[in-house]
């Protein structure tokens, strides 16, 4: 029989903010993560233009229809499912299957092979390794000189895959099966970027190209891009659902985690294996204590506190068992202007939180240090 009161109190990622860029199956990534006791920030970067909606695509698949191409490269399940389903509701869906029929049809990996499939259409070939590269070298080996290849877009940049087919001689259609645009509403995105700048965050995660290039993009608009890329550097986990996503990323220096599997559980995987891993963890006063984003792990029980309180805290860790002055201390909490009497207020708070006062002492007339065990003292003498 289920006993509740076997199940541990919090999961992997309790503790700890994870922003979510996402604007498709966002719900689902943010239902992970949360499942694992994230606390989850979500500003969709983009919006996507509803299929049936879209002009760009009617126009594409009205094109095929007309002009049968040689070669259909469909890149990805949902799109495909999502092209047909809004061909049908255009009255156009009997027409593109025939076509699709007489075409050399390649699908980018199993997924996308089943898609097809359960359309009562058969590929004409799929990589095991679901790489465009793969799909491009074996057109490239195939010949492309005077063919027609419609390659099914999704949002996600291509880099070099039409401008290597169009080298090789082929006439390129793109297939726009979802267009990505700018949020309607920007206030989620601009929260989101200030809570990256004052490291309200312990990950950012993306999950397309366009998302992360939009947020860029809207960093450097409001003149934030240099203090969002020295937080993604240094404290703000960058999370990439693969190596296409990360691409805007990378091109601005900034070095990304990635699961080995390209989809959204092995990236919550990922992340409640690196962020507990980031967590620094004390000898505290006779307790063992892990201080994570926004909470602190005592002796393996979570305890929430205050941003002003993890700010106390943060400036007394990184110099475990030395005196901090309470003007340090001052300066280390948002927004506290001069009044060293804040920090103490802020200080009992923290205390209380922590549900072990002797976890920081105070040392009269100088400032605050945390308790570190005898033991630990020359480990973290340097630190």
């Amino acid at each position: 029989m289920y006993d509740e009161q076997q199940q541990p109190e919090h999961g992997p990622l309790a503790g700890f903010t994870v922003g979510v860029t996402a604007a498709r199956r966002a719900d689902e990534l943010g239902a992970l993560l949360q499942r694992r006791g994230a606390a989850v920030l979500h500003a969709p970067a983009l919006r996507i233009v509803p299929l049936a909606d879209d002009s760009e695509l009617l126009a594409a698949t009205k094109e095929i229809i007309q002009r049968t191409p040689d070669v259909v490269v469909a890149t990805t399940a949902i799109g495909f499912r999502g092209w047909i389903e809004a061909a049908d509701g255009w009255g156009l869906g009997e027409d593109l299957l025939a076509r699709l029929r007489e075409v050399e049809l390649l699908a980018r990996g199993p997924k996308v092979k089943g898609a097809v499939r359960a359309a009562g259409l058969t590929e004409d070939w799929s990589p095991s390794s679901e790489s465009m590269a793969e799909v491009l070298d074996r057109l490239l080996e195939e010949g492309v000189e005077g063919r027609r290849v419609a390659v099914q877009l999704h949002g996600e940049p291509l880099p070099g895959f039409v401008e290597a087919l169009r080298e090789g001689g082929a006439e390129v259609l793109g297939v726009p099966v979802y267009r990505w645009l700018p949020p309607e509403d920007i206030g989620p995105v601009d929260r989101l970027l200030d809570a990256t700048v004052s490291r309200g965050l312990d990950a950012l995660t993306f999950t397309s190209a366009p998302a992360a290039a939009s947020l860029l993009s809207r960093a450097e608009e409001r003149g934030l891009l240099p203090e969002v890329l020295a937080a993604l550097n240094h404290d703000v986990l960058p999370a990439c659902v693969g190596p296409v996503t990360a691409l805007p990323l990378q091109a601005c220096g900034i070095d990304t985690v990635q699961p080995e599997r390209f989809r959204l559980g092995p990236l919550v995987q990922l992340l409640c294996q690196e962020l507990p891993g980031r967590a620094r963890s004390l000898p505290i006063a006779g307790h063992q204590v892990e201080i994570r984003g926004h909470a602190v792990m005592v002796d393996g029980a979570l305890r929430p506190v205050p941003p002003a309180g993890m700010s106390l805290l943060r400036a007394l860790s990184r110099r475990p068992g030395w005196v901090v002055p309470r003007a340090d201390l001052l300066r280390a909490l948002p927004g506290a202007g001069r009044d060293e009497h804040a920090v103490e207020t802020a200080m009992a708070r923290l205390r209380t939180a922590l549900g072990a006062p002797k976890l920081i002492q105070t040392v009269v007339k100088r400032g605050y240090r945390l308790a570190l065990d005898p033991a630990a003292d020359t480990k973290y003498a340097d630190v």
